[in-house]
């Protein structure tokens, strides 16, 4: 699929962006010619290309020779069109995963929220519909908080999803699709490296509220869901990965095992649910399930088609439904980079 292409990756620095340019640099979509990491921070690309470059053998992957020469760094703002528009036009595949996505934090600041959020994904869309691009699929990186949105971060992200989406009208040569997923578990911000921190200190470990429950994910499948649209997605769709889900409770319990470690119940961040939603009840009626991941059709009849499919749900996907123990969670985060300590 990427044989020879030119690759985009906004928001390439975050924990989720260096996870999707380590499998790209793999060959496992094809051999790109070139993977361009765009971000705004100088520090974090500064530090990622010293990564790569002391990078001398694979030891669990097999890596191209000559990445040096496939990995491109490039300052810029997902704000500012000429920024990106430059980036775009010697692009022919975008993963779009440049965010601000701390709850609090947009909370306190809605409108830079919409700047980065919603603006930015715009700006994007303008400069993909540009007449010297030539993009093929762009894939917008959603989260579950887009889903029955309550809080500020969610908002913009849903509106996201809408930007991307309608991006398809009265055009064919580029694909916009969307991923939505819960919680990674070892990206920057999430719930188990600031256990993690917490437990280093000695405690105590403070946890928001003790129904609180959250999907969880690792960052290998997180980018699994985004290649899976890239592969087999249609315009405007929206991919969701099927996944386990557990009380927060209960994942701070796995983390800290046997130490004599407090836990203290400090009450919902602002912004904060107590479950999150993948798939809403209105959006089930046009859910098929593809590849083992749940696909959202789009709203809108002129993208949908006339396809006669039977929803692969019929109750809304709920972190609530399902939920791991503390033995399972444990086990799951040994498989991960939010590995609890022996």
């Amino acid at each position: 699929m990427l044989d020879g292409k030119r690759v985009l990756v906004t928001g390439g620095t975050g924990s989720l962006g260096k996870a999707i340019v380590r499998r790209l640099v793999t060959g496992e979509l094809g051999k790109p010619q070139r993977v361009v990491v765009f971000s705004r921070d100088e520090a974090k690309q500064h530090d990622m290309r010293m990564e790569w470059l002391q990078r001398r053998v694979a030891t669990d992957e097999v890596i191209y020779r000559d990445y040096r020469n496939v990995l491109e760094f490039r300052i810029g703002d997902i704000r500012d069109f000429d920024s990106i528009s430059a980036a775009v036009g010697s692009s022919d595949v975008v993963f779009h995963a440049a965010a601000l996505k701390q709850v609090p934090s947009c909370e306190y600041a809605p409108l830079e929220a919409i700047k980065t959020n919603v603006l930015g994904a715009a700006n994007l869309v303008r400069a993909v519909l540009g007449p010297l691009s030539h993009v093929e699929v762009a894939i917008a990186i959603s989260t579950d908080k887009a889903c029955k949105p309550v809080n500020v971060m969610g908002m913009t992200k849903a509106l996201q999803e809408r930007v991307f989406v309608t991006a398809n009208l009265g055009q064919s040569r580029t694909r916009f699709l969307c991923v939505r997923y819960g919680n990674v578990i070892s990206s920057r911000g999430s719930v188990v490296p600031l256990f993690l921190e917490q437990i280093n200190r000695g405690g105590p470990v403070t946890v928001t509220s003790e129904g609180m429950t959250r999907f969880l994910l690792t960052l290998d499948a997180a980018v699994d869901t985004i290649f899976a649209a890239a592969r087999t997605g249609r315009a405007g769709e929206t991919y969701v990965p099927k996944l386990p889900s557990a009380y927060v409770l209960d994942v701070a319990k796995a983390l800290i095992g046997d130490r004599k470690i407090a836990i203290t119940i400090v009450g919902p961040r602002p912004g904060e649910k107590i479950d999150e939603a993948m798939v809403s009840e209105e959006e089930i009626l046009r859910t098929v399930d593809r590849d083992g991941h749940y696909v959202i059709r789009p709203i809108l009849p002129e993208l949908a088609g006339d396809d006669v499919y039977a929803p692969a749900r019929t109750t809304e996907y709920t972190s609530h439904e399902t939920t791991l123990s503390v033995s399972d969670i444990r086990e799951l985060l040994k498989s991960s980079a939010g590995s609890p300590p022996d």
